[in-house]
């Protein structure tokens, strides 16, 4: 892969340009696939009056990644 940024011709930038759209609309659909599954928990967690997952469901989606520090 790194052959490909050092020799800028046409047809290295155009294969690069096309690697990188596919692994975003990769990442794409993986992240849809992911919200859906945490809907359909959530809504599972509110058909079975589960008031703490369902709560812990919300508050995940709502404050989106946070990185976890690891204190040694």
């Amino acid at each position: 892969m790194q052959w490909l940024q050092q020799d800028p011709n046409q047809n290295n930038v155009y294969h690069l340009s096309n690697v990188r759209r596919e692994a975003s609309g990769y990442v794409r659909k993986k992240k849809r696939e992911y919200l859906k599954f945490k809907i359909n928990e959530i809504e599972t967690d509110r058909k079975t009056k589960n008031t703490r997952d369902l709560y812990r469901g919300f508050n995940d989606c709502k404050r989106g990644y946070q990185p976890r520090n690891n204190i040694v």
